[in-house]
């Protein structure tokens, strides 16, 4: 594993099935006895959980980034910081989970946000803990490419309706309305787009 979770850390990274089953147990919780912000943070993990299946039945992988999966040729380790109450991470996620699961040579492990803020300090997007944010590494620890919080076009939107003057709630619907259209399949777009630009990267480099 990454030399960033050898100290101090209760595990390795959570694998995606790992970290579904826990979100599962969460939503077993009672109603009953919790605060009004804890309330709050269960109807996300539930409405999220549900918005995570339906990406999860709905994708289909393109050729495209099958194909770049398929010409990866040396293990990554996937690091995807990320919480369950996150939106933007509801609609991202299967989708990254299914790439790594294309590959034999991409593990894929998955750490809580907030139980490691030393590591998501080191991933800030303009200064804020975003998420999810996917943190790509070659087998010696090398820094292949980041990805996230959301899809370009997704933050483009968020941006201009902000500048309009847009409150939390005006932007937090505005997002969900842009995945819940289709947007959710760019992810697999950028994932592609990163992937051959590594390879392409290093296609020139052994080329020299």
């Amino acid at each position: 594993m990454h030399r960033f979770w050898i100290e101090r850390r209760p595990h390795n990274g959570l694998t995606y099935e790992a970290y579904v089953a826990a979100w599962e147990e969460a939503l077993r919780q009672p109603l009953a006895g919790l605060d009004a912000r804890a309330r709050r943070y269960l109807y996300y993990r539930r409405y999220n959980y549900e918005r995570a299946q339906r990406v999860a039945e709905a994708y289909r992988m393109s050729e495209r980034l099958a194909r770049a999966l398929e010409a990866i040729d040396q293990p990554q380790l996937w690091m995807v910081l990320t919480e369950d109450w996150c939106g933007d991470s509801a609609y991202s996620l299967p989708v990254i989970a299914e790439a790594a699961r294309r590959s034999p040579l991409i593990t894929l492990r998955i750490l809580r946000r907030d139980e490691n803020p030393d590591i998501m300090d080191r991933y800030l997007t303009r200064g804020a803990r975003s998420i999810p944010k996917l943190v790509a590494f070659a087998e010696d620890g090398t820094e292949l490419f980041t990805w996230g919080p959301r899809p370009a076009e997704a933050q483009a939107l968020r941006d201009q309706l902000k500048a309009e003057g847009a409150d939390a709630r005006q932007l937090s619907q505005a997002l969900i309305d842009w995945y819940e259209a289709g947007g959710w399949q760019q992810v697999d777009t950028e994932l592609a787009e990163r992937l051959e630009a590594i390879q392409e990267a290093q296609r020139l480099s052994s080329s020299r």
